[in-house]
């Protein structure tokens, strides 16, 4: 590239955007790639701090930043993704659907360790809305050599996709609601208030609701009846304590479920059951759900109605990040919980 001052530069193309920043008002384009500069412009360039503007010598063995930006994008992208058109450089990469990012982090690793290059995500299994922005990508130099990019398409491929979108399904949730003292009417049953409003939030619904008390073949009965009603996904909620009253995993047992785990390193959410029945996952909730704004419940509940079918291994790995900070206002998902 051949450096030329700003004042000498009248006539000529640029080859880059230019940023403008207006402290605290505006971030973004202030001269657009392509533009050509007139006399009246130099005042303003030398305001945005450019005494000097380049010309380039492309050659055929060099990408320019917009081209390398697409070509990256088209790469690493899977299912329910689609890129912007460069700006400054950067394309961003946009779900199309509500579900949750699902990132390969190893191949990610891999891209960002070949250097002048960029990928930035969202954390795996985020929850995010169509139309939001879940990724961005960029070269560092405003050329790079094809190479470089050849390298990522390799990477990609072999991993290919590096992230993609995991649509959420619209589940029939059945719910079993345990407790005596919610049998027998002492306090009242407030599922819908505290659990429902969280399953229609995400386009589910629940077709039956069963209060059932502390007897192990009560629960099993109810489980077994919500079975047949042809439920996706089970819900029950307390009676998973130490407490010997406590018997909602004896009763999930009882019924030929498989416990995949009992015991999850996440607070609140730490007496969390899963289990699954005849491929019909079986989600059992402790009794923090009712007390706490968020709880392991939001962030497995998500990855559920994506379709996404978790291990005892990723429960434990959970531990990381798996502390709830109880702030005065809960900021959940943009938050450190689960991340």
């Amino acid at each position: 590239m051949k450096k030329v001052k700003v004042q000498n530069a009248v006539g000529m193309v640029l080859v880059h955007d230019i940023t403008r920043i207006i402290p605290g008002k505006f971030k973004g384009v202030g001269f657009k790639k392509g533009h050509i500069v007139k006399e009246e412009d130099v005042p303003e360039l030398l305001k945005l701090g450019k005494k000097h503007l380049y010309v380039l010598n492309r050659s055929t063995n060099h990408l320019h930043e917009d081209d390398a930006a697409l070509r990256i994008a088209r790469a690493i992208c899977g299912k329910q993704l689609h890129w912007t058109e460069p700006s400054e450089g950067k394309s961003n990469i946009i779900s199309k659907a509500d579900g949750i990012v699902k990132v390969d982090r190893a191949a990610l690793l891999k891209i960002n360790k070949l250097g002048k290059i960029i990928v930035s995500t969202l954390k795996n299994n985020f929850p995010v809305r169509k139309d939001q922005i879940v990724a961005a990508t960029r070269i560092i130099p405003l050329t790079l050599n094809v190479k470089k990019i050849e390298r990522l398409e390799n990477v990609a491929k072999m991993q290919h996709p590096v992230i993609c979108i995991m649509p959420y399904r619209r589940l029939k949730v059945g719910a079993v609601v345990t407790g005596s003292e919610i049998y027998d009417g002492i306090i009242k049953d407030e599922f819908d208030k505290y659990v429902g409003k969280k399953v229609s939030a995400y386009g589910s619904r629940i077709i039956k609701k069963i209060l059932v008390p502390d007897k192990v073949e009560a629960i099993a009965q109810a489980v077994a009846g919500l079975m047949n009603l042809g439920c996706d996904l089970i819900l029950t909620t307390g009676g998973l304590s130490v407490d010997p009253d406590d018997v909602t995993r004896q009763g999930v047992k009882k019924i030929g479920a498989e416990v995949v785990a009992y015991g999850a390193p996440v607070l609140p959410g730490a007496m969390f059951l899963y289990a699954r029945l005849e491929g019909t996952p079986i989600l059992g909730l402790p009794a923090c759900v009712y007390y706490h704004e968020s709880t392991i419940f939001d962030l497995i509940y998500p990855r559920v109605l994506a379709g996404d079918r978790i291990s005892k291994n990723e429960i434990a790995e959970m531990g990381h990040g798996g502390l709830c900070l109880n702030c005065d206002r809960c900021q959940f998902p943009v938050c450190p919980f689960g991340k």
